[in-house]
């Protein structure tokens, strides 16, 4: 009695005979003894083409036959190499090391080959490749932003600065890690720092420094922190500006201390990759005592200014008066004329109507002004 195998037109058949691969089975119709089949003389493992991968226990065993390359495209990789394989020029597997077999047909393949030791993956279809499911498993990103550089470790060495884009790495080419670095200006505010002046008056000082990162490979490799060691950096030289400065010295001339401060700290920085742009003291806060001391010494300060100022325009004043005595008693005529503008003042509110007769006009009003002691003069005729 005979028993019928059925290979249709997207299948192929692995024929074993007593457990050992005989070859590989087109399409078509195969007649074999039932007895054999009993016996388990024969065995056809009927597979789809359709999934284009092919994977069996005995791929290893059915690649030595000649027969089996003419059906299969063999993929064999060491552990130094990816590929991907392009089917109907879509991305259907990325496969690492080892063993691949893929059917010829019905689909149109298509293998890439990368040697992971070129670390980076470029590729026009990079962004297809990335969304596809392998990938996480093979791949490693990353996406830069405008403001921002990366500093890329390959194995604890630094291997590259990364400026804006998307950045796709095999894995396996060592250990990979990555630093980002902000290269935008900021602020580092050292606050609250106590410090002790040259004349021993203790003050908590706030410090303001703008700067900016110029250098990523310094600033992620000379120093573990920058942002910690710059903050660190400005309370040193802190400590050593103020702590050279009287308190009235510091106070009356702030900006001196941070043109000192800027220019230590400069130089420090720049040896971390850090670019220090202005430096400022904010505050300068003094203890309670110390304000009610010098609030005194300032209102002192300002009484005497108050009092030099009155001496001065009192001496003014003197100085004019003796001046204009000294022209009257010179000028008889222009005696007589100030006079007259005094009584004019001193009658300028009156409603009384003068006569006067013949003589010396001024002795005349001198004697009615005399005359009319408790008031306003009356009228006269």
């Amino acid at each position: 009695m005979l028993g019928v195998v059925r290979i249709r037109k997207h299948e192929r058949g692995l024929w074993f005979r007593h457990g050992d691969f005989q070859g590989v089975l087109a399409p078509g119709k195969y007649r074999l003894w039932s007895r054999l089949f009993s016996r388990k003389r024969d065995d056809i493992e009927v597979v789809s083409t359709l999934c284009t991968r092919l994977e069996h226990p005995l791929l290893d065993v059915l690649v030595q036959d000649p027969a089996v390359w003419d059906e299969l495209t063999i993929v064999d990789l060491n552990e130094d190499q990816r590929a991907l394989i392009w089917r109907d020029d879509r991305l259907a597997y990325i496969v690492g090391p080892g063993r691949h077999a893929f059917w010829k047909s019905p689909h149109a393949l298509k293998i890439e080959l990368f040697d992971v030791s070129q670390f980076e993956l470029r590729h026009a279809r990079i962004e297809a490749i990335v969304a596809h499911s392998d990938a996480p498993r093979w791949l490693t990103g990353l996406e830069v932003a405008p403001h921002e550089e990366v500093v890329l470790f390959r194995d604890g060495e630094p291997v590259r600065v990364l400026g804006q884009g998307r950045y796709v790495h095999w894995k396996g080419a060592g250990r990979l890690s990555w630093k980002s670095v902000d290269r935008r200006e900021q602020i580092a505010d050292v606050a609250g720092q106590e410090i002790i002046t040259q004349d021993k008056v203790t003050l908590r000082v706030n410090l303001l420094v703008a700067y900016r990162v110029t250098d990523s490979l310094k600033a992620t490799t000379v120093v573990s922190d920058f942002a910690q060691a710059l903050y660190r950096e400005a309370q040193l030289v802190l400590r050593a500006a103020v702590g050279t400065r009287t308190l009235d010295a510091l106070l009356t001339d702030k900006e001196a201390a941070g043109r000192e401060l800027a220019a230590a700290l400069k130089e420090r920085a720049a040896e971390f990759g850090v670019t220090v742009r202005s430096v400022g003291l904010r505050d300068v806060i003094l203890p309670g005592e110390m304000k009610l001391i010098l609030n005194r010494v300032i209102e002192a300060e300002k009484q005497a200014q108050a009092d030099l100022i009155r001496r001065r325009e009192e001496t003014a004043a003197a100085r004019s008066q003796a001046n204009t005595a000294r022209l009257l008693a010179e000028n008889p005529m222009l005696a007589r004329i100030k006079e007259l503008e005094l009584l004019g003042e001193i009658l300028a509110g009156t409603r009384s109507t003068f006569v006067f007769g013949g003589g010396n006009i001024a002795d005349q009003v001198r004697g009615l002004v005399s005359a009319t002691p408790d008031g306003p003069a009356e009228n006269t005729a």
